[in-house]
């Protein structure tokens, strides 16, 4: 059996380890990660090899050359641009020649069986074996399920948390027949899991799956580089290391010298004609490259220093990664999380802070103190982006200084001379922020249209109307002290998961655009704002939207937003008899505790009830939710407004469809059939909801929680569109709304939060999915949902920005709901045990 091994990726997220050398070349204990991988072939028998190469690919051919020293015989198959997983292999048929293969990814450190998943191939008679693993985190993979004959049944390649459904990921270790390759189109990019594979199962091909035992770690991120080292040297690993060992864990190479007074502390590895003087340390977990120099008084621990690299006097480096041909000179002290790239000087006494990425052949001059990368990478958070955007405490985690380098990133994803829309909320901290974006998108050849302080949907109609996008900063709904960055794209809608992860990774490694001064943006101010949202909004209503709510008497709570200004021009076009409180802009409280909100909808409740009016409604601050008062004064649940807000558009426009999350209540079906509507059930991030109300049948979309969607009025989750539908709704209707709310079916929904490590997210969701019983599992929306006997069904829901596992249910009655509820979230723990 022949091999592939996949050499030709670039590793971005390596960055500026992989700068200017092949991520199969990164070294792994003491030789490159893909030698590791040839070794592996050979001891299973497998030496005819042929290696896909790319990106600096003369490169591995100088290095691996003819693989003569390593007992193989190596083939190279050229790319002259991106091909994909399955367009590479498709690239070398040619020198497979017609034999059965195994396909090996050239950047991950493995000791699976191959002989053994080659057996399972041949016994399956499979046309395809995917080999499998199972992981904690399974967020950056492929993950896999198999069927109980072991053949596979879907695919679903990087998943969000809510797609998580098992912890069996996709190794990217293939065994296959050569006609395999007649699926796979010539000279064109396609990946095996996204796009072969699919069409495989779709045909009823013989796709199976092998489970390995071994060890498997994809080294595709700084985290994941440190892990695979400290895995060497802890033996979890079956692999070939040099030289021999010293003291327990302690493995040093030919020629190394030690000096006696020097200190060692396993487990540790020194590469050949390496040199540790007088009192230096070498602490736990350090791996030290052949030809480097580690001088008198260092101290160096849980560090990568790659080859021939120069350690001075009393520097100090811990859990750090130095490129190869550095000099860290005297007393210059690197801390967690530092990787400096090839070539680099960093002069005497400097300090380098956390993360702090130094990209090939720079100097840091002595004595400086380097708190952010230089050209022009950063350490980014394990997630950038929450549940909707980029958020934390203003001025600690997200500063003036990460919104530039943000908005640098974001420049980088528009092309030069695009139009983005900018706006705030009325807190000052945000439209600080929101000064330091502008700079920033302007500085990468963006024009910036900037609309200042208005509510969120006007940014959003915006975003739709010429621009490319959108950016909108705010305090964090009920954190005083937070802000929040939302990111918006050309039809106004949250940004995709795809969009956001593609973000994320520009962020990561800062490759901003740097336009030259006669390319800076533009910034411009749009006139008239809130009067051309009012007009959009109204024109898509009934008559221009004029006479909408005649006969309705309402008391609106502006609740000092920014929807204060413009709800005077809206109110008057709509014909409704309205009282309009708290109307003024309130800068120095920019958001309001959940307390405050409780407190303002009872005042709001007693108003209608003095007023004698049909209902009150109250904005949140930057005009994207709607919380509704009844006529006896009392705050209407979300889920429940939901349905009075399904009921009211389906009897409107005669049926049609409604969006909804998987977490709302089935109820919503029985109020949208009663008037001829359907429902179609969506994921719960905003992106999903918004794509899903885009199609032309849908009358509502909303997300149970206070958000909606009025199709047709160019803004999605838009609070004042969901009034001016309210009110066309209610006008003439005697019914008051306390008897819609009392008539409505029983919301039974409950929800409990389940602490989960990051780590186990994986092995709980796969515990759910497999949980034996008489139900049905779904795992075509998000999460896992189960649907039991009775009718009742539970979801189970990765949180996507903590460590938290989300559990819904509903049964047919109170006590069937927590029965239901407290039956999986039991099942969230004992996954944990």
């Amino acid at each position: 059996m022949k091999a592939v091994v996949m050499a030709g990726g670039e590793g971005t997220r390596l960055r500026p380890m992989t700068a200017n050398l092949p991520k199969p070349l990164l070294p792994v204990g003491d030789r490159p990660v893909m030698e590791h991988v040839l070794r592996l072939l050979k001891r299973h028998g497998i030496d005819d090899i042929v290696v896909t190469v790319r990106f600096l690919a003369s490169l591995v051919e100088n290095h691996f050359g003819d693989g003569d020293e390593l007992g193989v015989r190596l083939t190279y198959a050229h790319e002259e641009r991106p091909l994909g997983t399955a367009g590479s292999v498709r690239n070398a048929a040619r020198t497979l020649e017609g034999e059965p293969f195994v396909v090996v990814s050239g950047d991950a450190l493995t000791d699976l069986d191959l002989t053994d998943a080659i057996r399972h191939h041949r016994e399956k008679k499979a046309l395809v074996t995917v080999c499998l693993a199972r992981v904690p985190d399974p967020l950056d993979f492929g993950i896999t399920v198999l069927d109980d004959e072991g053949r596979v049944e879907r695919f679903l390649e990087k998943p969000t948390w809510s797609q998580v459904f098992t912890d069996t990921v996709n190794t990217g270790i293939y065994i296959m027949e050569p006609g395999v390759l007649d699926h796979v189109a010539e000279n064109e990019s396609v990946d095996w899991s996204a796009d072969v594979f699919p069409r495989l199962l779709a045909e009823g091909l013989p796709v199976h799956g092998y489970v390995a035992d071994g060890y498997w770690e994809d080294i595709g991120s700084h985290d994941s580089y440190a892990k695979a080292q400290a895995d060497i040297l802890d033996s979890k690993v079956a692999t070939e290391r040099a030289g021999f060992e010293l003291a327990p864990g302690v493995h040093v190479g030919e020629g190394a010298e030690i000096h006696p007074e020097a200190v060692l502390r396993g487990p540790l590895s020194l590469g050949a004609h390496t040199r540790v003087e007088a009192e230096a340390e070498i602490g736990p977990y350090t791996v030290v490259g052949r030809g480097s120099v580690v001088r008198t008084r260092a101290v160096v621990a849980r560090t990568v220093l790659h080859e021939n690299t120069h350690i001075g006097p009393d520097a100090s480096l811990s859990d750090c990664v130095v490129g190869k041909g550095t000099t860290v000179m005297r007393g210059a002290r690197l801390e967690p999380g530092v990787v400096i790239g090839d070539n680099c000087a960093i002069g005497e006494e400097a300090v380098l802070a956390t993360g702090v990425r130094v990209y090939p052949s720079k100097t840091i001059e002595a004595g400086a103190c380097v708190n952010t990368s230089v050209v022009w990478e950063e350490r980014g958070r394990a997630q950038l982006f929450g549940a909707r955007g980029v958020s934390g405490t203003l001025n600690a985690d997200i500063t003036p200084e990460l919104a530039v380098r943000l908005a640098g990133a974001y420049t980088a994803t528009r092309r030069q001379g695009d139009t983005v829309a900018l706006a705030t909320d009325h807190s000052r901290g945000a439209r600080t922020l929101a000064r330091c974006i502008a700079a920033a998108l302007q500085a990468g050849a963006v024009d910036v249209r900037d609309l200042g302080t208005v509510p969120l949907p006007v940014l959003r109609l915006h975003s739709g109307r010429g621009a490319a996008g959108g950016i909108y900063v705010r305090t964090t709904e009920g954190r005083p002290d937070s802000v929040e960055i939302l990111f918006v794209d050309e039809n106004g809608a949250d940004l995709s998961e795809a969009a956001k992860r593609r973000l994320d990774r520009v962020h990561a490694r800062q490759d901003h655009r740097r336009a030259s001064p006669e390319e800076f943006g533009a910034l411009t101010h749009p006139p008239q704002i809130l009067d051309t949202y009012v007009q959009s909004l109204t024109a898509t209503t009934t008559d221009g939207g004029r006479d909408t709510g005649t006969g309705v008497k309402v008391v609106i709570d502006a609740a000092h937003g920014t929807v204060g200004p413009l709800l005077p021009h809206l109110v008057g076009r709509l014909g409704a008899d309205a009282l309009l409180v708290d109307a003024g802009i309130g800068g120095n409280r920019p958001a309001r505790t959940a307390d405050e909100h409780h407190e303002a909808l009872a005042r709001l409740g007693q108003l209608v009830r003095t007023s004698k009016a049909d209902l009150g409604v109250r904005f949140d601050a930057v005009g994207e939710r709607l919380t509704l008062v009844d006529d006896l004064g009392e705050t209407v649940e979300d889920a429940r407004a939901a349905l009075i807000q399904i009921g009211l558009a389906v009897r409107h426009h005669g049926g049609g469809r409604v969006v909804l999350p998987v977490t709302v209540s089935r109820a919503a079906e029985d109020v949208a059939a009663a008037h001829g509507g359907r429902v179609r059930w969506v994921g719960t991030s905003m992106a999903a909801l918004a794509t899903a109300a885009a199609a032309p049948d849908v009358v509502f979309a909303g997300d149970g929680a206070g958000r909606c969607t009025v199709p047709g009025t160019g803004a999605p989750f838009d609070a004042a569109a969901a009034l001016v539908a309210l009110l066309r709704g209610l006008a003439g209707s005697a019914e008051p709304l306390s008897s819609r709310v009392a008539a409505l079916p029983r919301d039974l929904v409950v929800h409990r939060a389940v602490a989960t490590p990051w780590s186990a997210k994986g092995a709980v969701m796969r515990h759910i999915a497999e949980f034996p019983g008489e139900h049905v599992v779904d795992t075509t929306v998000d999460g896992v949902r189960v649907i039991e006997p009775d009718g009742g069904w539970a979801l189970v829901l990765p949180d996507p920005s903590r460590a938290l596992t989300r559990v819904y249910a509903e049964g047919s009655s109170p006590a069937h709901s927590r029965q239901l509820l407290d039956g999986w979230a039991g099942r969230v723990r004992e996954a944990m045990s």
